[in-house]
């Protein structure tokens, strides 16, 4: 009787990423990609380096032990090209792979070659990343940031999705690569183990419980004016403690502040950042949410759909590499847009996001706003579903998915 034999090949969906053209037009010897901890950092580096890229990671403590032990011994067992995932753990590493990139660079001038990419580097604590590499490496290394994935990059992957899909799940690739995960476990583990415990480790916060509790506390207010006082108040935490500890939560891109728009023309806006996390499943996680449906019909959908909103702007940003500024504009009268756009060529973008499952209703530019900028042509909402539609010569609707495509054109 013949034996059989089978091999079974798993074949893992990868889904495209915005910022792979900018990746791949980068001259720089060495490429790090910054972003938090299972954003798709390894994965998008090992795709775009094929088999010309050995891999190794620092997750692995052998190899930590290694190459913060005698990094020059490390580099000659895996010399380059080699892509390295969390290099923040190797400080000594940095100044051989300046000695190494210096070298290329020497003999490749006698030869009047390019010097190629001969490392690509991903780390997930940017504190980390900033004292131990910027330094080392200035001159030498171009610095991308990717978050989770955005809306425009989920609808693309996977054709046509639910907005309240992506809601409730967020962008973290394995969420939507593998459809048999369960959220709620998924994001659990998460945050117990890349939020609880390295970034609290990694910042040397000393009160883990207290500091769970603030994350709650934030995730609840995710999308509203950010008060230190408030949170102070109901987690026994001091605010300048809050401050800190939110200021740990942004540089780790789990949260971010969007800052008011100030003008000397106005005295009358307001100074008070608005708080928004990065990714709204992290958020709905941290809220307690278990389903989908319930969270749609709760006060805190608005707020939540402005926050994915916000992410899809600001990832729309760092994966195209511009140069624009966000801002709130809010006067103390209340009058109020969620988010301005000022692009490199100084036009101004007047943005709203519009939970409004039913119909919307167009908007207006507030006089107060068309004082600062007398150029602003209309106000674009941002909406969950429908499609793009003209409401008025002042007012422009378009659904989330199309937002990306609006975003290109400015």
């Amino acid at each position: 009787m013949t034996k059989l034999s089978f091999k079974l090949k798993i074949v893992i969906m990868y889904i495209p990423r915005d910022i792979t053209s900018r990746l791949t037009t980068s001259t720089a010897p060495v490429q790090i990609l910054v972003g938090p901890r299972q954003c798709g950092k390894s994965t998008l580096l090992a795709h775009l380096s094929g088999s010309s890229f050995k891999e190794v990671t620092f997750d692995d403590l052998q190899m930590r032990i290694l190459a913060n032990r005698d990094p020059g011994l490390f580099l000659e067992q895996f010399p380059p090209p080699i892509l390295l995932d969390e290099v923040q753990y190797v400080p000594p590493l940095f100044s051989e792979i300046k000695r190494i990139v210096d070298r290329q660079k020497r003999d490749r001038v006698l030869h009047d070659r390019a010097v190629p990419v001969l490392f690509r580097m991903t780390g997930s604590d940017q504190w980390l990343m900033d004292k131990n590499v910027k330094e080392s490496l200035a001159g030498r290394a171009s610095y991308f940031s990717l978050n989770t994935l955005s809306v425009h990059e989920i609808a693309r992957g996977l054709g046509e999705v639910s907005v309240s899909d992506i809601l409730f799940r967020g962008g973290w690739p394995e969420l939507w690569t593998d459809r048999t995960l369960s959220p709620v476990q998924y994001l659990n583990d998460h945050i117990r183990s890349a939020i609880e415990r390295e970034i609290v480790l990694s910042a040397g916060v000393q009160k883990q419980e207290s500091f769970s509790l603030v994350l709650g506390l934030l995730a609840a207010r995710t999308g509203t004016l950010l008060d230190y006082s408030n949170i102070a108040r109901d987690s026994g935490i001091q605010g300048v403690t809050v401050k800190e500890w939110v200021g740990i939560l942004s540089r780790a891109a789990i949260v971010s502040l969007l800052r008011p728009y100030e003008s000397n023309l106005n005295k009358r806006l307001t100074k008070t950042p608005k708080l928004y996390f990065l990714d709204t499943g992290l958020a709905v996680r941290l809220m307690g949410w278990q389903e989908k449906a319930p969270l749609l019909a709760s006060p805190q959908a608005g707020a939540l759909f402005e926050t994915l909103v916000y992410s899809e702007i600001v990832k729309f940003i760092q994966n195209c590499g511009k140069s624009w500024q966000i801002h709130l504009w809010r006067t103390k009268e209340g009058e109020e847009i969620d988010f301005l756009l000022v692009a490199a060529s100084g036009e101004v973008v007047a943005l709203d996001a519009k939970m409004s499952l039913n119909s919307v209703q167009p908007a207006r530019l507030p006089p107060s706003f068309l004082k600062l900028f007398p150029r602003a042509r209309q106000i674009v909402l941002v909406t969950f579903g429908g499609q793009r539609l003209q409401l008025s010569r002042e007012c422009l609707a378009i659904p989330l998915p199309e937002l990306h495509d609006f975003l290109m054109t400015i």
